[in-house]
């Protein structure tokens, strides 16, 4: 199949530290192109690829210095470029949420999207009562319930590249907490469950955005400075910063168990996947999609408090680090996740997933 991902210009593909979008549309790209298909990536122009690269922008936009403050016109430039190159692509698979929405109205190809944020925002129910008919993918049945009458092809799983994750069989002596400090994140709940534990907590977290204007981004700050930083100062809990890489598979793998206390409809947490893939635990809060990533005593532990994160850490010894990675080469591997994408196209393009061949569809 000829098929274009479009993603977000605020990170590079795959980005090179924080970047969880752009990782899992790199992971899908280049799975793809492995299988033999036509893909066109539409990212910055610092991504790397072994698909064609159309370059939206120069460089990764959070990155840019002095920061820019409206983001939302390199979303519409990007899809400005798509918009000119329609003709040749059998299929456009769009990581821009909503903004792509009057695009595939009128796009020659079928465009499907693939929804990577929360949908439990009053906004978005009107977003959806006027684009009924855009084709819509999940990464997490707990995702659509905000919008449930929305037209839904699919569920996928992430996928996390298994080659870049080790295998560790023993625990190391601390725990880990990986993502960006915003209060749904919860990192101030993990600094207070490992310090009743005892043991160290290693936080490997992306510091908030240096953006202006935005009242998520001064919430953040927020957080950090009043909550955050008066905890990290009374010792035990350190921050190490953004992490990838062997760097990022060391830091998961060696960790007694990842901890992921999350306060907000999670639509997947690939960190959870990418530390199974270590063959480490995963100690969670119940919320969003944390029950279908990870099976309550058998890959970590789900719990309802701060309490029973603390008593869920002392049983750790009864989770079995072999089959945590088990779960994640059969559950959240890339081809796990491409041969699902590959079945959502052959459906939409009417032909056989098993054999896809080159379709040409009518404007």
């Amino acid at each position: 199949m000829r098929i274009a991902q479009v993603a977000p210009p605020f990170e590079s593909v795959p980005p090179a530290q924080y970047g969880g979008t752009e990782r899992v549309v790199s992971t899908l790209t280049e799975e793809l192109v492995r299988l033999g298909h036509d893909v066109t990536l539409f990212a910055s122009g610092d991504s790397r690829t072994s698909a064609r690269l159309v370059p939206v922008v120069e460089h990764a936009l959070w990155h840019a210095d002095p920061p820019y403050q409206d983001l939302v016109a390199f979303s519409v430039i990007t899809l400005g470029k798509v918009a000119r190159e329609l003709d040749k692509f059998d299929l456009v698979h769009n990581h821009l949420d909503y903004l792509a929405y009057p695009l595939a109205r009128l796009a020659s190809c079928p465009v499907i999207t693939t929804l990577h944020g929360r949908l439990d925002l009053p906004e978005l129910g009107h977003v959806y009562r006027e684009f009924g008919d855009v084709q819509l993918v999940s990464i997490s049945n707990a995702q659509r319930q905000p919008v449930a009458s929305a037209n839904w092809l699919a569920t996928v799983y992430h996928g996390v590249p298994l080659e870049e994750f080790t295998f560790k069989p023993r625990p190391g002596r601390y725990l880990a907490f990986l993502g960006r400090i915003s209060p749904e994140k919860g990192l101030d709940t993990a600094i207070r469950v490992a310090r009743q534990t005892g043991l160290p907590l290693r936080i490997a977290a992306r510091k908030p955005l240096r953006l202006k204007g935005y009242p998520g981004v001064q919430a953040d700050w927020d957080h950090y400075r009043n909550d955050i930083k008066p905890l990290l100062e009374r010792g035990q809990a350190r921050l190490i910063g953004e992490v990838a890489g062997e760097e990022k598979n060391h830091f998961l793998g060696n960790a007694a168990a990842l901890l992921f206390p999350i306060r907000w409809p999670e639509p997947f947490g690939l960190v959870m996947a990418e530390a199974l893939a270590c063959g480490t635990p995963v100690i969670a809060l119940s919320d969003g999609s944390v029950p279908e990533v990870i099976e309550d005593g058998v890959t970590g532990f789900i719990c309802s408090n701060e309490t029973e994160m603390v008593e869920a850490i002392g049983r750790l010894d009864q989770i079995d680090r072999a089959h945590c990675r088990a779960e994640a080469e059969r559950r959240f591997s890339p081809i796990a996740m491409a041969r699902a994408y590959e079945r959502v196209y052959a459906n939409l393009l009417g032909q056989s997933a098993t054999a896809p061949r080159r379709v040409a569809v009518p404007a």
